[in-house]
């Protein structure tokens, strides 16, 4: 196929008549082969420029770097929007009517075969496997249970995904047919959990690519010029497939998991390298460890025990996380740790530091005072995602009493001098920036709540700064990686700064929404 991104396949392009956030002056931005070749005061004859280049009138609309989604499940993220939506469910009880509100004769093949359904580990012409996700039982007031969700489903296979990935509430029937063991509670948690998604997303590429496509244009939509994927199996040649398919709407890097670690290597495959094939979209990511669990399932690794008992699960050994972190310093990949309890940001910042390498952690929810100033120290960026915080807020006061003041912790590791990666964990939030940068800002939603630990809030600019790989601001030599706003992201309302209306969206010079 031919590269999307080729600045010998595009003309030269001005964006006249725009302006920088905080400042009232017109600028024209100037795009060649691909990148920012100049930002001038606007000059009334730009509309003569030279053959061959495409004027756009920006009339005074806001340009910014475009956003990168620094972590996202782009397939689960795909797929969560075509199934059973359980996020507004209070109550385990509430879930099972949802679900039950939605389940019909379990003995008509093929039944509601449409959104909510999974045909994984499904004979030909077996009824379809409910699937729901989003549920969050951690501040639920009962449990889930085999029994309820059996009591609803009226024997038709049924998998719900907790809204962070990390659990799994089946049925009966979806039990005996995928084949995985389940007590009275009728859950999976960590690796099960993880293996038995990865079942229910085999579905057709005929299926799931359109949704992935339409996925990365709603992104697009929303400013979004890149993603770091972090899909859960080996991810490379399914990218390659898509974009061989004429996705073309961001830049992807396609992360490798421990698992696939030596595969990677032998393919000659480090973080940073742009895979041949991938039409300058698709690039090698970082190595992602787990380390811990979640909050939502009481997992994360905490320093001190959950009301209810234990510390949560180290889910890699402190030797083997040391191991995989040495073999990806010989690698050349950059490690994105998976930590979100305290103790387990100690262990993931110990490792980095034994082994002399920077990174990542991801997620990096609940820290120690005394960790913040180590992330910088040790060059190790902290990729949060801040909608969590309010996500989360009742299960974080009722996991972690008292302590909350250092949970989701943004202007501690700013204070500190830590880089700041911000993204979504789509399916967990929104695949949406806008709604990253706000909770970021604010700390609260535009529902009438007010802010959850207020100490912690970013500034605007850090949040864009954070959300645009240290740009902050359109800069002379950036790819022309560019989103148009109708609004000035400085100035505006909270509200309006949540629902950001985004104009245009470039990926090195080519309209990927908009055009004006």
């Amino acid at each position: 196929m031919s590269d999307p991104l080729d600045p010998g396949r595009a003309p030269d392009l001005v964006l006249a008549s725009a302006r920088l956030p905080g400042d009232h002056a017109s600028f024209d931005v100037h795009v060649r082969d691909g990148a920012v070749s100049a930002i001038v005061p606007s000059r009334p004859d730009v509309a003569a420029a030279p053959a061959g280049t495409r004027v756009v009138d920006l009339d005074g609309r806001c340009v910014i770097p475009g956003l990168w989604d620094e972590h996202v499940h782009m397939t689960q993220w795909a797929l969560a929007s075509n199934r059973l939506d359980l996020s507004g469910a209070r109550s385990a009880r509430e879930a099972a009517a949802v679900v039950g509100s939605r389940v019909t004769d379990s003995h008509v093949p093929g039944v509601d075969g449409g959104a909510g359904t999974d045909g994984g580990g499904a004979a030909s012409g077996a009824v379809a496997t409910l699937v729901g996700v989003g549920f969050r039982d951690a501040v639920w007031p009962d449990l889930p249970s085999l029994d309820l969700l059996d009591g609803v489903t009226r024997g038709r296979p049924t998998a719900l995904i907790s809204h962070d990935l990390h659990c799994v509430w089946l049925n009966s029937a979806a039990a005996q047919r995928y084949g995985v063991p389940v007590d009275a509670e009728g859950l999976l948690r960590e690796d099960p959990a993880f293996a038995l998604t990865r079942e229910l997303g085999r579905l057709p590429v005929t299926v799931v690519d359109p949704w992935v496509q339409q996925a990365g244009k709603d992104a697009a939509a929303r400013g979004v010029v890149g993603i770091v994927d972090f899909e859960m199996t080996w991810n490379r040649d399914a990218w390659l497939r898509r974009i061989s398919g004429g996705f073309a709407a961001l830049r992807v890097e396609a992360a490798v998991y421990a698992q696939d670690l030596d595969r990677a290597v032998a393919e000659g495959l480090r973080t940073g390298l742009e895979v041949a094939g991938g039409g300058g979209l698709l690039t090698v990511g970082p190595l992602k460890v787990l380390i811990d669990g979640s909050l939502n399932t009481r997992t994360a690794f905490c320093v001190d025990p959950y009301p209810n008992g234990g510390h949560g699960l180290l889910t890699v050994s402190e030797t083997e996380l040391l191991a995989l972190l040495v073999q990806a310093r010989r690698a050349g990949f950059v490690p994105a740790v998976h930590a979100i309890g305290d103790a387990a940001n100690r262990v993931a910042l110990d490792a980095f530091e034994a082994v002399g390498i920077a990174g990542r952690v991801e997620h990096a929810q609940f820290v120690r005072n005394e960790d913040f100033a180590r992330f910088a120290r040790l060059g190790v960026t902290a990729s949060v995602q801040p909608a969590h915080a309010l996500d989360d807020r009742d299960a974080a006061e009722a996991n972690w009493p008292g302590r909350t003041d250092r949970s989701f912790p943004l202007r501690s590791l700013v204070a500190a001098g830590a880089t700041l990666a911000l993204g979504s964990d789509a399916p967990v939030a929104p695949l949406d920036p806008w709604t990253a940068m706000s909770a970021a800002t604010a700390r609260a939603r535009q529902d009438g709540r007010g802010p959850w630990h207020a100490e912690q809030a970013l500034t605007r600019q850090e949040a864009l700064t954070a959300s645009t790989r240290g740009r902050g601001r359109l800069r002379v030599g950036d790819p022309a990686d560019i989103a148009v706003l109708d609004g000035d992201p400085l100035t505006v309302s909270d509200a309006e700064f949540a629902a950001m209306p985004v104009a245009a969206t470039l990926v090195g010079g080519r309209f990927t929404h908009g055009g004006l």
